[in-house]
């Protein structure tokens, strides 16, 4: 017998991503604030006052709930990153020190 959960104030978009009702967030943008910096859902509610309490805690519920899946697909997002860096000619640090040496 399957189970279907709904989670309240979330919704999932033609993509199958979850996002917070009536915003323009993504769930797996706040799971990887409270994933890779450690962010509590306090912490979390400092950082976007647009956003409430009951917002924040289901996000962090549904991260919670789908876990292995969304960790895997922020180290995929952040695989694709580095490659696509990777592929640049000029590193960030050669473009600063280009600016750093422009006159004013």
């Amino acid at each position: 017998m399957s189970t279907i959960v709904k989670y309240p104030h979330l919704s999932i978009d033609a993509d199958g991503k979850a996002r917070i009702d009536g915003t323009r967030y993504k769930v797996i943008h706040l799971a990887g604030e409270h994933y890779h910096y450690g962010w509590s859902a306090e912490e979390i509610l400092r950082q976007h006052p647009d956003l409430r309490p009951e917002q924040v805690y289901a996000a962090l519920t549904y991260f919670y709930d789908h876990h292995e899946s969304m960790v895997g697909a922020m180290s995929e997002a952040a695989d694709v990153a580095r490659r696509e860096a990777s592929k640049q000619p000029i590193s960030r640090a050669d473009l600063l020190k280009r600016r750093m040496n422009r006159e004013p």
